[in-house]
């Protein structure tokens, strides 16, 4: 017998966590249009107030990845680099510069993303500035990846499902499970994943969800400072998934050599309040400029080739980044992938 967003309701509002099926039943009925706009708020509330388990998020996460449009890629050091949001942060497009870095060291980058969540811009803002073509369909995605190995995947381009989901989250106007579903749902399959969340308990969370879907190398973070990226000031709360176990850990930036910098230089230097500003501090800190934009690119990058097996520890992953940005590959990694998303439109 079916199980009813009513019976989902009941249980939830009973402070009971729902079963995987049960959970990916319910799911299915909102991702093909079978329950109103009334029964989705409802259930995301319901979910949030009680707090999403690890099987209900990971169900969740199943049943959009069966929704979604697939990029098929078959490329060593697949790595997918990117944030939850909503850290309220305004700082400019950290994991985003990251990629280029961690691309021109060696992994290959399957990045998926929106337009802004907390930031002046999203991923798909910043580069549509540099001139990226981020409407590309899945197959010259792959493509993209394979040529100058970046690959961006516009999330409305994977899962037009969301068109029943969207107008619900615009109006709620506060966070849900959807938040933390995007970073889950990678339409290239990456099992390999640097992931910064907005709340430390998210930490653990996230690192058992991607264990249930079966990835494999993941880092999750979350810095003191509130940001969902590694920070270069104050600590930063790690969850390594690796072969199916989970190690939880804490780094500063300064264990790894990275100077330490007043809480407003670090402020000042990663603020951007328009795509414009955003451009700019990407381009310096691409350029080698020394500070605190240069250095927090390069530390995230260095999560990212750790999680993609690039190398095998933090160090070697940040030495390997500075490299890559003193040498300017980082930069012409970057002119690349415009170059080649256009090139495939």
């Amino acid at each position: 017998m079916a199980f009813t967003i009513t019976q989902a309701l009941n249980r939830i509002i009973s402070h009971q966590d729902l079963e995987h099926d049960e959970m990916a039943e319910i799911m299915r009925l909102i991702m093909s249009g079978q329950s109103s706009a009334t029964q989705i708020a409802a259930l995301l509330m319901a979910l949030r107030i009680k707090g999403e388990s690890i099987t209900e998020v990971a169900a969740a996460a199943c049943v959009m990845r069966e929704f979604a449009t697939q990029v098929s890629v078959d490329v060593p050091h697949l790595v997918d680099m990117c944030g939850t949001g909503g850290d309220g942060a305004h700082t400019f497009n950290i994991s985003t510069t990251a990629m280029f870095v961690a691309a021109a060291a060696g992994a290959n980058v399957a990045k998926h993303g929106g337009r802004s969540v907390s930031s002046s811009c999203g991923s798909a803002d910043i580069l549509e500035s540099f001139g990226a073509n981020i409407n590309l369909p899945p197959e010259r995605v792959t493509q993209s990846i394979q040529r100058c190995g970046v690959g961006f995947m516009f999330a409305p381009n994977h899962h037009s499902a969301m068109k029943h989901i969207a107008p619900v989250r615009k109006e709620l106007g506060v966070r849900t499970m959807f938040n933390i579903l995007g970073p889950l749902t990678n339409p290239a399959g990456a099992k390999h994943q640097l992931m910064g969340v907005f709340h430390e308990s998210l930490v653990p969370q996230q690192a058992q969800v991607l264990k249930a879907l079966g990835s494999t190398h993941v880092l999750i973070v979350h810095a003191t400072s509130g940001l969902d990226e590694i920070a270069i000031g104050g600590e930063t709360a790690v969850a390594e998934l690796k072969n199916g176990d989970i190690h939880q850990y804490r780094i500063t930036a300064q264990e790894f050599g990275i100077s330490k910098y007043a809480d407003q230089e670090i402020k000042s230097a990663l603020n951007a309040t328009s795509i414009d500003e955003s451009k700019n501090r990407i381009l310096s800190a691409l350029a080698n400029e020394p500070g605190p934009a240069r250095d927090i690119v390069a530390l995230n990058a260095a999560g990212a080739l750790l999680a993609a097996d690039v190398v095998g520890d933090w160090q070697s992953g940040l030495d390997l980044a500075f490299k890559v940005i003193a040498s300017g590959a980082a930069k012409q990694k970057l002119d690349a992938f415009v170059t080649t998303t256009q090139s495939l439109a």
